[in-house]
């Protein structure tokens, strides 16, 4: 909106200029994300206890949650209505990457809203069910789908990291692989949020690290210097990933621990399906997978738990998702939370060493 506002006027204010680079509206972005997520987190969080919208706690999870009990919920409102607002603020309207992220993000919202709000009406910690969001999920991404590469004509190539030509060409195939990406991120990031502050740290690493990759596809000549594609507009995505990062900051602050609020699947949902939505324009499906190795391995321990009980009726970990099985193996909460914190930023680092091995 400012981009559309002020930048026309740079021939009679030169100061205006600035508007014109990226860099300066994602600064920008970031710092309106944090300033309303820290501003209006207090009076958020008190309109979430007045209406009693606290979090329901499974009673066959980790004893020690049960304290937490009644804590407000679905703060995710905050970071979305904080990245929304920065992002239409600060970023260039005629973009369609940015609407079609930000329609992902709000849809995928819904469904976690959904789901929160049926879990705080019937206090149970069910919610929808797996299949009713799966359906859901399923049906906003296929709209995506259409829209990207029917609509804005994104290739269906594969980039590949550490190989400079190899580019397959995968077609039809190609569609699945982004209806995985979007979705399997979505319900990866929900199936971290189960620690006070534990998801939302590896979103702030990961949309930090996809910041950087946006804004490198978008630039022609930084693309060809690098061997990464070349997605004309891609880097207007840069200014939503930074309110992304700086909202999370926000929230953090009253999501660690002891958290004064949590997520909800309105914001693990949402955030998840946005940052894989990210990496399907940008042509980064791999280096999501590397960057976001904590979401990886999360929705892995569950599947395995999963089939192996299924399967033999035993239990790889003593219970799923994985940090559950550090938390009863005798790490306190704070401590896991660090940790995965600090192998995410190692993992961004190693996502963002991938540009010069090619």
């Amino acid at each position: 909106m400012l981009y559309q506002l002020l930048y026309p006027m740079h021939g009679s204010f030169h100061a205006l200029h600035v508007f014109k680079y990226i860099t300066f509206r994602a600064l920008g972005a970031g710092l309106t994300a944090f300033t309303l997520s820290l501003v209006l987190g207090p009076h958020f969080i008190k309109i979430l206890s007045n209406k009693q919208y606290g979090q329901t706690i499974r009673t066959d999870g980790p004893q020690s949650h049960l304290k937490k009990s009644g804590t407000p919920t679905m703060g995710g409102i905050l970071i979305l209505l904080s990245v929304t607002v920065s992002t239409l603020l600060w970023s260039d309207l005629t973009n369609k990457y940015i609407w079609v992220v930000l329609g992902v993000m709000l849809a995928f919202g819904f469904i976690g809203w959904l789901d929160d709000f049926k879990k705080i009406t019937e206090k149970n910690s069910k919610g929808l069910s797996e299949r009713a969001k799966m359906i859901l999920q399923t049906l906003f991404t296929l709209v995506t789908i259409y829209v990207l590469f029917s609509v804005l004509k994104v290739d269906t190539n594969l980039n590949i990291p550490f190989f400079r030509t190899v580019t397959p060409q995968l077609s039809w195939v190609y569609l699945a692989l982004a209806w995985l990406v979007i979705v399997g991120s979505s319900n990866a990031v929900n199936l971290t949020d189960g620690l006070d502050g534990l998801a939302i740290g590896p979103i702030i690493t990961t949309a930090l690290t996809f910041a950087i990759l946006s804004y490198l596809s978008g630039h022609a000549k930084l693309a060809e210097y690098l061997y990464i594609p070349y997605v004309k507009e891609a880097g207007e995505l840069s200014i939503l990933c930074a309110a992304i990062v700086c909202s999370g900051m926000g929230f953090l602050w009253f999501n660690t621990y002891p958290a004064q609020v949590f997520m909800g699947d309105v914001g693990a949902l949402a955030l998840g399906a946005a940052l894989g939505t990210i990496a399907v324009i940008t042509k980064n499906e791999f280096v999501l997978a590397i960057v976001g190795g904590i979401f990886v391995v999360e929705a892995i321990s569950v599947i395995t738990q999963r089939i192996s009980f299924k399967t033999t009726r035993k239990r790889v970990f003593r219970m799923a998702p994985i940090h559950h099985h550090f938390e009863l193996s005798g790490w306190a909460e704070p401590q896991i939370t660090v940790r995965f914190w600090i192998i995410s930023l190692v993992l961004a680092m190693l996502g963002l060493a991938t540009l010069k091995l090619r």
